[in-house]
């Protein structure tokens, strides 16, 4: 069959339709009875896509791209965000974020609420403006924000059908730079937390747990002008111009505070390059920002367990939004992102630590990343999870677009 992008799960799927156009999808759906899943880029890290069906691998379903009047744009679900990025920079057009990694299709991204990060930016599905899916009779539906399901189907998970194409809100493009501090200590930064993620457009803190100082502060700064000064300081640090975040990775996009395109310096990984460690397993959590300090704490408290299992980890935040599965829904947020050695046995040891851990801080996870929360544990840290399931069920009553992970974690009815 095929594996994830970092070769760490394998889809167990009996039968691959790799479809290029809209008309393949409908063959896809309506040429059989069983269930059936779409997978983008495949940048999940659980059985999240799989199905006992059908997948529809999405990667060839691209391009698209329509600019309207109002500065909207229409995609192909399938399009990496990198690829979206420059074709929005030539006709002076950006997004208002993007993740860490530009290789991610923009369909399944905004499916399971990633995001860019920045205390005042919403998760990237914040800039949907309107959906078109195929449904299980093989019909295409549009929905847009004025109608009332939307805030359960734009991060729908793909149950409930086959996201076509999406329709994302665009600004007048940007430039940035990205400039990285060390020497912040723990203390400092749990101190005064908003003042770390408030540093800049976009903040990211790459740490290892180790004790004293956090690691790096990745800042990246939206320009009025190239020429825009920065801190030489932040808290107890330093702005470093020869610290590497992700030592040892090549292909990130450039730091030293160069002025940059945004699309070249809102994702940490470069388009044209390797994305990430590779050989990894990813885990993540939301926790409401008012309450990320004393969530901090408690995950540093298990850093000589975590540390040998880690490469490293990813502090960021998100602005509240009102999508009912949104890991922001309701709420600012910050994330605690680990991506792991691909050593599912170890991994498998210290995760419940840490949900144990962020239990009390009614931790979300991410829904596309590894985690162990059931149904029960995820309908108490998402208040719509039951609201949103109903209309899931009221649009694929037949569970066509269902599958084993939907049903363990609460977002379909198991069958």
């Amino acid at each position: 069959m095929t594996r994830n992008w970092a070769g760490t799960y394998e889809y167990r799927a009996p039968a691959l339709v790799a479809a290029r156009t809209e008309d393949d999808v409908r063959r896809a759906v309506t040429s059989t009875s069983g269930r059936v899943r779409a997978l983008g880029t495949r940048h999940s890290f659980s059985d999240l896509p799989d199905t006992d069906g059908t997948l529809i691998d999405l990667a060839g379903l691209e391009g698209g791209f329509r600019l309207d009047a109002d500065g909207t744009v229409r995609v192909a679900a399938g399009t990496r965000y990198g690829v979206l990025a420059l074709w929005l920079e030539e006709r002076g057009r950006a997004l208002h974020n993007l993740g860490s990694l530009p290789h991610i299709s923009v369909a399944g991204a905004t499916a399971t609420g990633t995001h860019g990060s920045g205390d005042a930016n919403g998760v990237l599905t914040t800039a949907v403006r309107g959906i078109r899916y195929l449904d299980a009779g093989g019909d295409i539906r549009s929905v847009s924000p004025a109608d009332a399901d939307f805030p359960a189907l734009a991060v729908g998970l793909g149950a409930y059908g086959i996201v076509l194409s999406l329709d994302l809100a665009t600004e007048p493009s940007y430039r940035m730079r990205q400039d990285v501090y060390t020497g912040v200590s723990w203390d400092a930064a749990l101190g005064a937390l908003p003042e770390v993620t408030g540093a800049g457009y976009s903040v990211s803190v790459f740490t290892r747990w180790e004790p004293g100082t956090v690691g790096y502060v990745w800042v990246k700064t939206r320009l009025d002008a190239d020429t825009d000064p920065v801190p030489d300081g932040l808290l107890d640090g330093v702005r470093d111009a020869d610290a590497e975040p992700l030592a040892g990775l090549a292909d990130i996009t450039e730091l030293r505070g160069v002025p940059g395109a945004w699309m070249h310096r809102l994702p940490h990984f470069r388009l044209d390059g390797e994305p990430s460690f590779g050989d990894e397993i990813q885990s993540e959590y939301f926790v409401a920002r008012d309450r990320a300090p004393d969530a901090l704490r408690a995950v540093l408290a298990l850093g000589e367990l975590i540390r040998p299992v880690l490469f490293v980890s990813e502090l960021r935040t998100a602005r509240a939004d009102e999508l009912w599965l949104s890991p922001a829904h309701g709420q600012d947020v910050l994330a605690i992102h680990f991506t792991w050695r691909n050593d599912p046995a170890a991994v498998g040891q210290v995760l419940p630590m840490i949900e144990s851990a962020l239990e009390p801080f009614d931790a979300r996870p991410h829904w596309g990343k590894h985690h162990g929360l059931d149904r029960a544990a995820i309908e108490r840290v998402h208040p719509r999870l039951a609201d949103a399931r109903a209309v899931y069920e009221r649009l694929d009553p037949a569970g066509r677009f269902g599958n084993a992970h939907l049903g363990r974690v609460g977002v379909r009815e198991p069958r």
